[in-house]
């Protein structure tokens, strides 16, 4: 039996409640597939930093380091201010464990609401790969004479050829291992962004042409990316690009699928250490009432098993929340409005693959 060491990040608001459903259908999944995991929980979040004013120390990051992977439910607290958490855990965890993929799945499952009209589950599934470790998320650059009317501020855009390399190089394998369109899309601004695009641009073409023969290319501007993600979202099959518009296209594609409840994502370090999550954030308003959507956060569960090689269990947990959403009984993606509980929901879903 393949035994594997899960970190526990439950987090804040509902975190802890999806993360419960989520151990749920894993823990089902495990029996069918002859799989043991092994749980270590961790505080990590708003009331532990207002408890003791500790967000994540580096003792806790090379105990991260020992396990395969880490499940996490949700960062953010209302009596903290914003940033604080963000940067002290999720960033320095990302940065630290070189989480340099992120990964976010784009599909739309049967009875599930799209505010695109005429679009259906055959036209909404392809995969956004955002560059996660450098970019203007490295926090380069500064600012002067700050609070006077000649205020400058700087946050520089700053990529290394190999730090784009590598999640070009990713994006290809990915692209041939989904095998549906084998079709890899670029993401930049290069007509503006002229020196960062240029490098993205190359360094696509270089290696797709010398690697990846099989791949067909293509490239947008982030801005028609955005047009054509509303208006034509069959186009895509696997799109890369870099970290601050794949933050920014990652919300509109989980929009396209039918919201946060539904969306998940990992960050991936390939040689390493990923984590894995729902995308929704904390909700605290719903915190303890038993209505909060836990699927992002199953579907992220399910994206854990994919990474650690153990595919067949985690096409099993999509399979079932297809199947579950297909039947009807759960009828919305939002809180409160779903027609079943969130410990319900976690219930159907680990009976589907028990």
């Amino acid at each position: 039996m393949k035994s594997y060491n899960i970190a526990l990040m439950p987090g804040d608001g509902t975190g802890p409640e999806v993360v419960a459903e989520g151990i749920k259908v894993l823990d089902a999944v495990s029996k069918s597939f002859g799989i043991k995991l092994n749980y270590t929980k961790y505080d990590f979040g708003g009331e532990r930093y207002k408890r003791t004013g500790e967000t994540l120390p580096d003792s806790a990051i090379e105990e991260f380091r020992k396990f395969n992977a880490i499940y996490l439910g949700a960062i953010g607290h209302p009596d903290v201010k914003p940033g604080i958490l963000e940067l002290g855990i999720l960033l320095k965890l990302r940065f630290a464990l070189d989480q340099y993929i992120n990964l976010r799945p784009v599909k739309l499952y049967p009875n599930v609401d799209t505010p695109l009209k005429d679009k259906g589950p055959e036209q909404i599934d392809f995969v956004v790969i955002r560059e996660n470790s450098g970019g203007i998320y490295t926090g380069m650059g500064g600012a002067a004479m700050v609070g006077t009317s000649q205020e400058i501020a700087t946050q520089v855009m700053v990529y290394s050829r190999s730090v784009v390399e590598r999640c070009m190089r990713f994006a290809y394998d990915y692209t041939r291992r989904r095998n549906r369109k084998k079709l890899l899309t670029l993401v930049h601004k290069c007509n503006v962004l002229t020196y960062a695009g240029d490098l993205w641009v190359r360094t696509h073409n270089e290696v797709g042409e010398k690697d990846y023969p099989d791949i067909k290319r293509d490239y947008n501007h982030v801005d028609a990316c955005t047009m054509w993600m509303v208006k034509s979202p069959e186009f895509y099959d696997v799109i890369v690009t870099e970290n601050l518009f794949g933050d920014i296209i990652t919300d509109l594609g989980a929009m396209i699928q039918g919201g946060m409840g539904i969306a998940a994502g990992g960050n991936i370090n390939p040689e390493g250490v990923s984590m894995f999550e729902p995308i929704g954030g904390s909700a605290p308003k719903y915190t303890g009432q038993n209505v909060i959507n836990p699927l992002a956060a199953i579907s992220a569960a399910a994206m854990m098993l994919d990474n650690l090689g153990e595919c067949e269990a985690g096409a099993a947990i999509d399979k079932a929340v297809h199947d579950a959403l297909d039947s009807g009984k759960i009828k919305s993606m939002s809180a409160g409005r779903m027609g079943m509980s969130t410990t319900q929901v976690g219930d159907l879903i680990a009976s589907m693959v028990a």
